[in-house]
């Protein structure tokens, strides 16, 4: 057993290069629940990171009671990380939205489903026939089910037409699929989880994976306490655990000034040009730019970048010889340079050092440009975002076609004509009056987006229709004109997919409580009132269930990169998830992508035309079939560019928001968890010792933190970052620490009061990590900052907090090399009486 708030990767299992990942069965059930009490077990996967763990959920008289991995998974291997066992069930029912809500002399009152309903359809038709559909905003979330997205967009694209509809994964994920469309044509992760088993070296760009994808950072330890390990490079300002070792592999921990990210990147390619580490016969035959990337880069010595970003020379020098001389790199990718200062141009650089090297398509040798929700990639293959299903290109009228045809409704419906609204500028058209139907569905923007004030402002306009849909009543609720009551993980049954492409069926374990509805209820309900129909007069949305809008998703994916012909709830139930492309071709799907050197370059298939890095100006698609990509991958190139807020006398500090590992998003789940909530139960603002000294401020005393927007307060905990760099963490917002509900006294507690509203010009993805502060020490503090001690938050005076620890209902089971348990049940009512199938151990994934 094992206390896993304190331990939170668990118990070691090391191996070597290019053998199997060894099993270990993690399991937490409910205190006072043994497992002979547990009457079903019921196949699913974990939605609370990007990793997509796959699990199976304890069910003991129609409640959630606990949970253990699945020890047959690609992806875990039986496995499970703190958030994951200690909330992903815990919520269970307690403090829900039962009933619908409506507002009523300024008051959210309970409702029935047809009185909300109604008020939101009679609002949406009003604006159709007085405005037209490009009155209509939504914004969702990476949370959903597949189902539910790709309902949402055909709603939103088919039935409505209206170009506005994206997601909160514009806030985390954006410039993932930007970067990678920008280099390979097309979204879609190259490379696999198991690259970790078989690789030299692992470069994690502005990646803390320790704290936001703990299982695969046990998969990188595991191979650190085996033989030949891998050397570890990493970028971030701050100490972090991956940091540490990175240290201790006989890597490097680089540390730059944030949003100098572009500048460290073009060092690096620098290097492995100069110094010869380019594979010149791969490099011709399967890319194109080479030429202006080397004029681009080529006064990016390690001296000039250094002085840019404030890290030594040598340090640049050494972690590009560990690119350019390992045999086998994967290199992974996260918020520290998606939400920076040229977002997707630095996220390029990454593939770039791929390309250069020949490092892509072979074990070992894999890009992870991540997400941060468990199904933003979802939300990005099914169009629910800004883009078009299956990764289509909305400049390209043959695919407009092919789902005019497909969803048997008018090409020009379908829009078209510009480049999808993404979610800054779905705000912003809310704020100047164009957009007067705003639906949000599973996200809490109230605390998430950036420059708050400026939200609650919009939220708060009389001339905005808001529609909240949610499991809890949060910040953003408390907004709105109709709130839907929303059915969670285990109360609904549906797919999703993970970072690495790989696909898991949730089953339904337990019934939503009240009157609550799954989100694909909800949207064929909108639906089918609004009376959505094809050319033909038929409904728009021909399905009524998960399972036939999952056969129907299918039809929309065939020839697609994206690719799940091959794919069938049946085929997902009871063994291993299984990554796309999964057709004819790749029956048991594909564990990574671009073996053969081919890219999906070609105008015909590629999903965007490309953009100016710099100005995000759109490449005319003439201008792109001229380059004649016909298969080949691009080497984008950009200079470094200067901060849009840099530090200055009145705001000398650059401030960075990111996660702790107790926490997910604006914690309406994990905040309910009381395991989670003790061990990370308040805000924090991180100094370094040097500015921390200068400011004359200790351990926990109270300080402010202001930008030219606005201002939050917490106690300060003295970390290990660099100096003149500022960390908040983005979980708080006005809910009292609790997490049950109601507000705090308005006392300014998130990191987004201070945030700016500027984005990448590719992927428009917010900057989070870069805005200018100042700090001021408001009070002495009566003890050390509730800041965790176990992760890069941990004190730089390691006597200056008692340890992070769970209470007795922390202890874990984990079991090494364990035995499959027994197999879970399907829902009885999706398949009655038959048990899961038992796969022989040969024959299962992993």
């Amino acid at each position: 057993m094992s206390d896993r708030i304190a331990n939170i990767w668990g118990q070691r299992n090391p191996h070597a290069r290019d053998t199997p990942w060894p099993v270990r069965l993690d399991q937490h059930l409910e205190q006072g629940v043994a497992e002979a009490d547990v009457q079903r077990w019921v196949q699913s996967a974990c939605v609370l990171c990007s990793n997509g763990c796959a699990c199976d959920i304890a069910v003991k008289d129609g409640r959630m009671v606990g949970i253990r991995g699945r020890v047959d998974d690609v992806v875990n291997h039986g496995r499970l990380g703190p958030k994951g066992l200690y909330s992903s069930w815990q919520w269970n029912g307690r403090d829900r939205l039962t009933r619908p809500l409506v507002r009523e002399g300024g008051e959210l009152v309970e409702s029935d489903w047809d009185t909300a309903m109604d008020r939101i359809v009679r609002r949406s038709r009003q604006l159709l026939d007085d405005v037209g559909p490009s009155s209509h905003g939504f914004y969702t979330s990476g949370q959903l089910f597949l189902e539910e997205y790709y309902t949402l967009a055909v709603i939103g694209k088919a039935g409505l037409g209206t170009p506005h509809m994206d997601g909160n994964t514009r806030l985390c994920t954006a410039t993932a699929a930007a970067a990678m469309k920008e280099s390979f044509g097309s979204d879609g992760q190259p490379g696999s989880y198991t690259d970790i088993d078989s690789c030299d070296a692992i470069f994690l760009f502005g990646h803390n994976m320790a704290e936001t994808q703990t299982v695969l950072w046990m998969r990188i330890l595991d191979r650190l306490h085996g033989p030949d390990r891998p050397k570890i490079v990493v970028v971030d300002p701050r100490l972090t655990k991956v940091a540490e070792a990175a240290i201790d592999s006989g890597g490097v921990h680089l540390a730059p000034l944030p949003g100098t990210n572009l500048a460290l990147m073009n060092g690096l390619v620098q290097q492995l040009i100069e110094q010869g580490w380019v594979d010149e016969e791969y490099v011709s035959a399967h890319t194109l730019g080479f030429d202006e990337l080397a004029r681009t880069v080529e006064s990016c010595t390690p001296e000039a970048v250094g002085e840019i970003c404030q890290v030594p020379a040598a340090d640049i020098r050494r972690a590009a010889e560990i690119f350019g001389t390992s045999g086998r790199v994967l290199s992974t990718v996260l918020q520290g340079f998606y939400q920076s200062h040229q977002a997707t141009a630095a996220s390029c650089q990454v593939n770039n050092l791929h390309l250069l090297r020949g490092l892509i398509g072979r074990p070992g040798c894999g890009v992870l440009q991540m997400n941060g929700q468990p199904t933003a990639q979802n939300t990005r293959e099914c169009g629910a975002d800004g883009d078009l299903p299956g990764f289509r290109n909305w400049d390209n009228q043959d695919h407009i076609d092919q789902l005019a045809e497909l969803w048997n409704v008018d090409p020009l419906v379908i829009p078209h004509w510009a480049p999808p609204t993404h979610a800054m500028q779905i705000w912003r058209y809310a704020e100047q009056g164009s957009i007067n139907f705003l639906w949000i569905s599973a996200t809490n923007p109230a605390v998430s987006m950036p420059e708050l004030p400026r939200i609650r402002e919009i939220l708060r306009r009389e001339d905005l229709f808001v529609v909240v849909q949610d499991g809890f009543r949060n910040e953003t609720a408390e907004f709105a004109d109709v709130v839907l009551p929303a059915a969670l993980w285990g109360e609904k049954q549906g797919t999703f997919t993970n970072v690495n492409r790989t696909v898991h069926l949730s089953d339904k374990a337990v019934d939503p409580p009240g009157e609550a509805r799954s989100d694909l209820d909800i949207f064929l309900d909108y639906a089918r009132r609004m009376d959505l129909r094809d050319r033909d007069g038929e409904p728009i949305i021909k399905w009524s269930g998960p399972e036939d809008a999952f056969e129907a998703w299918k039809a929309c994916t065939r020839g697609r990169l994206c690719d799940y012909t091959g794919l069938s709830y049946e085929k997902l139930r009871g063994g291993s998830g299984i990554p796309w492309p999964c057709n004819e071709d790749h029956p048991e799907g594909s564990d990574r992508l671009y073996a053969d050197g081919v890219f999906p370059t070609a105008p015909e298939v590629c999903e965007s035309f490309g953009h100016d890095l710099l100005t995000g100006g759109v490449i005319p698609p003439m201008k792109y079939r001229a380059s004649q990509p016909d298969g080949r991958a691009f080497l984008r190139a950009a200079e470094y560019t200067a901060l849009p807020e840099g530090p200055s006398e009145d705001y000398p500090y650059v401030c960075t928001t990111g996660r702790t590992v107790y926490h997910f998003h604006t914690r309406t789940k994990t905040g309910r968890s009381r395991q989670l909530r003790n061990a990370a139960p308040g805000p924090w603002v991180e100094l370094s010792p040097g500015d921390a000294a200068a400011l004359g401020v200790a351990e926990g005393d109270l300080v402010r933190v202001e930008s030219r927007r606005g201002a939050m307060e917490a106690p300060a905990r003295v970390g290990r970052g660099i100096d003149g760099t500022v960390f908040l963490p983005f979980h708080y917002g006005y809910w009292d620490s609790t997490g049950t509900g109601g507000p705090d006294g308005g006392q300014p507690r998130a990191a987004n009061e201070l945030t700016q509203t500027e984005w990448d010009p590719v992927s428009k993805q917010p900057l989070f990590k870069v805005s200018a502060v100042r700090v001021t020490k408001l009070a002495p503090g009566h003890g050390p900052a509730p800041a965790p001690t176990t992760t890069a938050s941990a004190p730089h005076d390691p006597a200056g907090a008692p340890p992070t620890r769970g209470d007795q209902d922390a202890e874990t089971r984990e079991e090494p090399e364990a035995a499959a348990p027994p197999a879970p049940v399907p829902s009885p009512e999706h398949s009655p009486g038959i048990p899961a199938p038992v796969l022989p151990r040969a024959a299962r994934k992993g």
